[in-house]
């Protein structure tokens, strides 16, 4: 059986949802956000780094959620959630399904580092400040994108389950303006979806 390492608020959420979504069985092994938990000898042999999300699918162990759910995609489909090559939304499955890490994240996990891991004596408001006007910056072409769609391509798919959370994310952040209605909107929709609330959840 499928079994996830996974820490509440991070990226093992998507592959949660992933598994929600597809109806899959899998098992969790639900980790404190801790050195203790994260750098134990007993993770660090899952990944060197000591991060999550890890996938275990018999003898292979992999990391990385968006290599994970390609994975899951590839091997243990129930009901798609990917257009196929010849399909015209590919290519822009692909671009929003990759632009989640490329251009959102990056300033995302500065915005972590400097609100919630760091001490507050070595917080640079500075730093903060240019990571949320660059967030909101990488989030105007999604916003512009979703005008007159429900989801990135307008059927639900995996691109929504990269960048989807992430657009969760930022929104909780307060890095989601007013004017952005359509990822307003976007998060409402993903916050409706079971499978979703299953994995936001989870650990909570």
């Amino acid at each position: 059986m499928l079994k996830v390492h996974f820490v509440a608020n991070t990226r093992a959420g998507r592959v949660v949802w992933l598994l929600e979504e597809l109806g899959l069985e899998y098992e969790v092994n639900i980790m404190p956000f801790t050195k203790e938990g994260l750098k134990s000898p007993e993770h660090r042999a899952r990944h060197a780094l000591g991060r999550v999300p890890v996938l275990e699918d018999g003898e292979i162990s992999i990391f990385e959620s968006g290599a994970i759910i390609d994975y899951i995609l590839e091997r243990h489909k129930n009901g798609g959630l990917k257009p196929s090559a010849d399909d015209v939304n590919f290519p822009y499955y692909l671009q929003w399904y990759h632009y989640c890490e490329g251009m959102v994240m990056p300033p995302m996990n500065q915005i972590v580092v400097q609100t919630l891991l760091l001490p507050p004596d070595r917080r640079d408001e500075t730093v903060l400040n240019q990571a949320k006007n660059l967030l909101t910056k990488s989030l105007a072409p999604v916003n512009e994108n979703l005008s007159g769609k429900d989801y990135l391509i307008g059927d639900f798919s995996a691109a929504d389950i990269m960048l989807g959370h992430s657009c969760f994310m930022a929104n909780r952040f307060g890095c989601v303006s007013d004017e952005m209605e359509h990822i307003k909107q976007y998060v409402e929709r993903i916050a409706e979806r079971a499978a979703f609330q299953k994995a936001i959840s989870l650990g909570a």
